[in-house]
């Protein structure tokens, strides 16, 4: 049975949370721009004194202000949303003496101590990952029930028969909350149940069907004369693949799009900004997030994602961060955020899919 790790927060009773001073705040004078000395956040538990209490923000998110409310809550904010009047915390120390204080150790991961000299402390493609894909199986199961499970999702899926159908499955048996991609992973998982081809190759054999390079924009082009994706999923009898399942189970997705983008699909955000917003929402209440072969949504899902969540009977829990990819690279981008909250494999994302789909469905 997985069993969640136990949060244990500052013991504030110690003499330097006793004698520390409220932490400062000055308010905004111009709308978007902090004051000068403003607090920025990181991914662990914060806590700010005020009028004597030691009060943590209950959501975090990676380089925004913290924001006083009236009500003595936090509110966590990106600098493009600060208003005039917000009363910004500031101060640089997080050790308690400014009234700020982080709580980076809240769920006493074990962190081995290290020779001077020792092999193997990276991830790498010479790594045993059996033990993360034992972990992953039990978490899931648990935060079928009991979480949300966000992925965040590359093309490579679309591209290969049996991925789309694994995915398909773990998102029809509970396993899938919410998906975060861009125009890619969309257009051609919904050419290959249009087509049958991704970027013209057929999805099964991967072999390069006549003109199939049109395939992707003719399934644009249709879903744009449809008005939505829905629209083309109900008029094309479209039955198979990830959206399509998004679809039909009411699964939320959302479509961060590119300058580089075709098309785009009518649910693409075109604002960045508006699209990190939609992305944010999703990822503030999440408590697994699972990120496979893209790395610049991974590095944004990473920006935004705290390594705790205080769930609605306050208690905080951990929330689990993979990222999956075929490149060392990729999966150790974000290794500086904490292995409590990143966690590399580096593998195949077609293979991975899989994997978890028979654990799990079998």
């Amino acid at each position: 049975m997985f069993e969640l790790k136990k949060y244990n927060p500052p013991d504030f009773s110690l003499e330097k949370f006793q004698n520390a001073p409220d932490a400062k705040t000055v308010p905004v004078m111009q709308d978007g721009a902090a004051p000068i000395g403003f607090h920025a956040m990181s991914i662990y538990p914060e806590y700010f004194k005020v009028d004597g209490e030691w009060v943590m923000a209950a959501e975090s998110r990676m380089d925004c202000a913290a924001v006083l409310n009236e009500d003595h809550t936090i509110s966590v904010t990106e600098f493009r949303l600060l208003k005039k009047g917000d009363n910004v915390f500031i101060g640089r120390s997080e050790d308690a003496s400014e009234g700020i204080y982080l709580h980076a150790n809240g769920f006493n991961e074990n962190k081995a101590e290290h020779e001077a000299f020792s092999f193997r402390r990276n991830r790498s493609r010479e790594t045993a990952y059996s033990l993360d894909y034992q972990e992953i199986y039990d978490l899931l199961r648990y935060e079928k029930e009991h979480g949300k499970i966000v992925w965040v999702m590359g093309p490579a899926f679309a591209f290969d028969h049996d991925a789309r159908e694994a995915m398909s499955r773990l998102i029809a048996n509970g396993y899938v909350h919410a998906v975060l991609a861009g125009n890619a992973l969309a257009t051609h998982d919904l050419e290959a149940a249009y087509l049958r081809t991704a970027l013209g190759q057929d999805v099964y054999t991967h072999i390069s069907q006549p003109n199939g390079h049109y395939n992707h924009l003719d399934t644009i082009n249709m879903v744009r004369k449809y008005g939505s994706v829905s629209e083309f999923i109900k008029n094309e009898k479209i039955d198979n693949g990830i959206i399509y399942s998004c679809e039909k189970y009411s699964v939320p997705y959302v479509l961060g799009g590119s300058i580089r983008d075709d098309g785009p699909l009518p649910e693409v955000f075109g604002d960045v900004y508006k699209a990190q917003d939609a992305m944010r929402n999703e990822l503030r209440s999440a408590t697994t997030v699972i990120c496979l072969a893209t790395m610049l949504h991974t590095i944004a899902s990473g920006n935004m994602t705290p390594s705790f969540r205080v769930m609605k009977d306050g208690t905080v829990r951990q929330v689990y961060f993979y990222s999956v990819d075929v490149s060392e690279f990729a999966v150790n981008k974000l290794s500086d955020r904490g292995s409590l909250s990143s966690r590399g494999i580096v593998t195949n994302v077609q293979d991975f899919a899989v994997l978890l789909e028979k654990a799990l469905i079998g």
